[in-house]
């Protein structure tokens, strides 16, 4: 049933994408904010205590609203199932960012895939090259790939019903709220109360993608080229830890790379400032326009995999299940 759930709402996802699905995102960070108004002092605790409170309403309405329609009939709890992923997931939520970006490079129009970016990443991208904006596509690409797909069924395969896939994208939505300052900033007051508040929320969010994002990068190898792609996860995804996001995302991006044969990360042009030096990760030659189908063929490639690889866990414990 699971399976079904998820070829279903991703089918529905590909039809049609109602914007609608964004406003409960938007209503749950609004109670994330009214609780950090009121609980936060700028300590560890009170972050525990906010982050349990932010995310035990949705989970227990996920898990009440399936176990009643479960109980009722099987076939209620497969359409909340497909409801709940549906609205949780799917590359329509960054994907016509992608598209523009890809777009605008083919026609040699820098400026419209700067401005794309931009929009995409929420940060300005007025001084980058072509190959900049390419190499900063691909990064996010597979990074919200992994967020707001990979990661999301995982959980959603493993925790019964919805729980889950509700789970990870309310802490994913809790970390990108509570994280304080941004990097290369002077930190402020307010910032460096934040960052505290929310690092139990930040912990949790690194406890869930433990495993998830080690079988998201296997999958880039196994998809890709898998000695370039297991080289760079092992001997570059941990100089990746004082960067965004840190050694998990690292992970996603030196397998990426490894398995497209680009090499992301590097320098990064800053508006006004200094430029952001980030490490080089992944491998061969620097990311163009050219490249970035092969990074959406991977994804989707690796999408497939894992499809495939849950029609074949259910059919071995349907055997199992059957068998005398």
């Amino acid at each position: 049933m699971n399976l079904l759930a998820v070829m279903a709402a991703l089918a529905l996802e590909q039809w049609r994408a109602f914007r609608w699905r964004g406003a409960l995102e938007r209503a749950f960070i609004g109670y994330a904010h009214w609780l950090e108004e009121r609980l936060n002092g700028g300590t560890v605790q009170q972050g525990v205590i906010a982050t349990v409170a932010a995310l035990t309403p949705p989970v227990a309405l996920a898990a009440g609203v399936s176990y009643a329609l479960e109980s009722v009939h099987p076939l209620w709890g497969l359409a909340w199932n497909i409801i709940v992923l549906y609205l949780l997931m799917g590359f329509r939520r960054f994907s016509h960012a992608y598209t523009d970006i890809i777009t605008a490079l083919r026609a040699g129009d820098i400026a419209a895939a700067r401005r794309a970016l931009a929009g995409w990443r929420g940060a300005s991208a007025g001084e980058l090259s072509t190959s900049d904006v390419a190499k900063l596509a691909i990064e996010r690409g597979l990074v919200d790939s992994y967020r707001q797909v990979f990661a999301v069924l995982f959980w959603f395969s493993v925790l019964p019903g919805p729980v889950g896939a509700v789970l990870y994208r309310a802490t994913v939505l809790l970390t990108q709220e509570w994280r304080g300052d941004a990097r290369g900033t002077e930190p402020t007051p307010i910032g460096r109360a934040r960052a505290i508040f929310g690092a139990p929320a930040r912990r949790l969010l690194w406890l869930l993608d433990w495993v998830p994002v080690r079988l998201a990068a296997l999958s880039y190898a196994v998809v890709g080229d898998f000695e370039d792609a297991a080289y760079c996860w092992r001997t570059q995804a941990a100089g990746w830890a004082r960067e965004e996001g840190g050694e998990h995302v690292g992970i996603l991006l030196a397998a990426g790379g490894g398995a497209l044969g680009v090499v992301l990360g590097g320098a990064i042009p800053v508006p006004g400032g200094e430029p952001e030096l980030r490490p080089e990760i992944g491998t061969g030659d620097p990311p163009d326009a050219d490249i970035l189908p092969s990074a959406v063929g991977l994804v989707w490639r690796v999408l497939v995999l894992w499809l495939l690889l849950m029609l074949l866990l259910m059919l071995l414990l349907t055997l199992a299940y059957v068998a005398p």
